[in-house]
């Protein structure tokens, strides 16, 4: 695992990067997905608009009666003077065309307390500002805005715009752009604060409502911090605003034919009322992230936003550090948990607290925290974590196969290629049945064979039939030591009733001896004898050596003990012996006859020690 986590880390650190890089240039194509995805925003929210905030619509209602737009602008005039109960009236709309009411409507404009008469930024226009235009229009300039900044390049803007005509031009309070813009997936999400009109800033319709219903200017503390009222309002790198939707309908809605009845004069008292067309097919209905609305309405959310003290604010530290609590649960995942299935879990359940405590922060601090990006961070991060670790291993499964198939069985190097985790460098107690056997009078066979060459195939195929009989009895080969067979059971995987498979070992080994001195005996070669020790005990068994090269083997008395044992086959001429551990362990179930006791090299204390004649039933191999 340690391994796993030095190599992964640089591939992590380099998706963290990449996706914090992402995040920061929110190019086209991801911030699609990425405004969709927070959407669950708008469902969460049950936030209601303000009742100080009322709309006054030129809706079915107004048409049946007074019907098709564009009305008179004396009929209009008459229904305008039912508002001056109003604090402040904005108008949605634009009367840039001379007609002969222009007069009437001028003066309905006048009588109210506040008015904030519209106006649009065009791409180009044929028609330019005339100079008294101009001068009336630089009265709603926001110069303060402008003296304090140095990064005004940053608000959209436009050398063109189309104004009310000069009759009601001059009768509005303040002018102000209704324009808006829409998001990269085309919705409108965001409200803009500032426009600029060649090298003056002016502010939107919202904002200079605000203006005059507070009276208080527009103030900047930094390039993304605006002041109005002592409220702040942050913005974006274009002076955007993200708006905090309301559910549809559920602003204060008065048809104007009610208005002009004078029927709905206690509803408009005091109010900031907002004058727009909702009629279908003449009101500019705009898509917006919960459905199709009129745009009127953008500006009676934000308007609300502010009185409310609803207003979002978006972090981009926030946003990255969520990234990041992403990236530590990746790491912490995969650094405690190894199974596949478990770590998923977890990722999962890493991003839903993360989900859930960005969902806490929007309703009671109202920041809004992107979670597109930390699931990019997440769905990246895992799959690089997961095809690295598949890729390592398949390494180490490689590895072991190569080191351990010729020592182990299938069945045991499949149960080690799936719990490798004890072949680190190191070691651990465990019981252990341990097997030693040797070829008796080595040194005279090998006098005999005059051609080295003849030796070693004959020890070749001798060692093939013993290894097999380890490998078939789950056992473990150790090594060869010269002529000598050295082996364990119960490592590197458990093996149930691992000194009965040693003993059953040792009788398949004699049995294969057997048929081998027959062939040998065939080809006219001396026959070779053997003897096995056997003994069950606590050792040491791991990987000893260096870092770079180790051999899994064991160490300790019981091991000794093993080899010893090996040795007194000879002096009681038996074939097999086996210690008296082993054999409280395989009684019942081998046939074996006790030899008495007998000292043995490093132990002060007589040893009890049995001859292993053969088993009393079938064993399961």
């Amino acid at each position: 695992m340690k391994n796993f986590l030095q190599k992964s880390n640089p591939l992590l650190l380099v998706v963290l990067a990449f996706v914090l890089f992402l995040a920061m240039q929110k190019f086209a194509f991801l911030e699609t997905f990425s405004l969709k995805y927070n959407d669950i925003n708008l469902l969460l929210t049950k936030n209601q608009p303000s009742s100080e905030v009322v709309v006054v619509a030129i809706d079915e209602k107004s048409v049946n009666r007074f019907g098709r737009w564009p009305w008179d602008r004396e009929l209009l005039a008459q229904g305008i003077e039912k508002l001056q109960g109003a604090k402040t009236v904005a108008f949605d709309m634009v009367f840039s065309e001379a007609t002969d009411q222009d007069e009437a409507l001028a003066k309905a404009l006048s009588h109210l307390q506040n008015s904030v008469c519209g106006f649009f930024l065009r791409a180009e226009a044929t028609q330019h500002l005339d100079e008294t235009a101009h001068i009336i229009l630089q009265d709603s300039a926001l110069d303060l805005l402008l003296s304090k900044s140095d990064q005004d390049d940053i608000f959209f803007g436009s050398n063109y715009i189309e104004l009310n005509h000069s009759p009601i031009l001059e009768s509005c309070s303040m002018q102000a752009a209704f324009s808006t813009l829409p998001a990269v997936d085309t919705l409108y999400r965001y409200y803009p604060t500032v426009f600029r009109v060649k090298d003056e800033l002016y502010p939107s319709l919202a904002i200079q409502t605000l203006r005059l219903r507070f009276n208080s200017d527009l103030d900047r503390e930094s390039s993304k911090e605006f002041v109005l009222d002592g409220k702040k309002i942050v913005v974006d790198r274009n002076g955007f605003v993200r708006l905090n939707y309301y559910a549809k309908n559920a602003f204060t809605t008065l048809s104007f034919a009610d208005v002009y009845d004078g029927k709905v004069e206690d509803k408009i008292k005091d109010k900031i009322v907002l004058f727009g067309v909702t009629e279908m097919g003449i009101g500019d209905r705009v898509a917006t992230p919960l459905g199709n609305m009129y745009g009127v309405y953008l500006h009676a959310t934000f308007l609300s936003n502010f009185i409310n003290s609803e207003l979002l604010q978006e972090s981009k530290a926030l946003n990255a550090l969520f990234i990041l609590f992403i990236f530590v649960g990746l790491y912490v995942t995969l650094l405690f948990v190894k199974k596949l299935l478990y770590r998923v879990g977890l990722y999962l359940l890493v991003y839903g607290g993360v989900f859930v405590l960005s969902k806490y922060f929007l309703l009671y601090h109202l920041l809004y925290i992107d979670m597109f990006y930390p699931l990019l961070m997440l769905l990246f991060g895992a799959i690089v974590q997961e095809t690295f670790q598949f890729y390592l291993q398949e390494q180490d499964s490689r590895f072991l196969k190569r080191a351990f198939a010729s020592y182990l069985s299938k069945e045991l190097l499949h149960k080690l290629i799936a719990q490798p985790g004890g072949l680190e460098l190191g070691g651990e107690k465990r019981e252990l049945s341990i097997l030693f056997s040797d070829i008796r009078n080595f040194t005279a066979l090998s006098e005999e064979m005059d051609d080295p060459q003849k030796l070693i195939t004959l020890l070749n195929r001798y060692f093939t039939p013993m290894t097999e009989c380890v490998i078939q009895n789950k056992g473990m080969l150790d090594k060869y030591i010269g002529d000598a067979v050295m082996a364990f059971f119960n490592a590197p995987v458990p093996v149930q009733e691992h000194a009965a498979a040693a003993c059953q070992c040792a009788l398949d080994m004699k049995i294969s001896l057997r048929k081998l001195n027959e062939e040998l005996h065939k080809e006219g070669v001396a026959p070779i004898e053997i003897g096995i020790g056997i003994n069950t005990g606590e050792a040491v068994v791991g990987n000893m050596g260096a870092t770079k090269r180790f051999n899994y083997t064991v160490i300790g008395d019981s091991v000794n003990l093993a080899s010893r044992l090996e040795s007194k086959t000879k002096e009681f001429g038996v074939g097999i012996i086996i210690s008296e551990a082993t054999h409280q362990l395989v009684k019942n179930k081998f046939i074996c006859k006790e030899l008495g006791v007998t000292y043995v090299k490093g132990k002060k204390e007589s040893v009890a020690i049995y001859e292993l004649v053969g088993t009393r039933d079938f064993v399961d191999k």
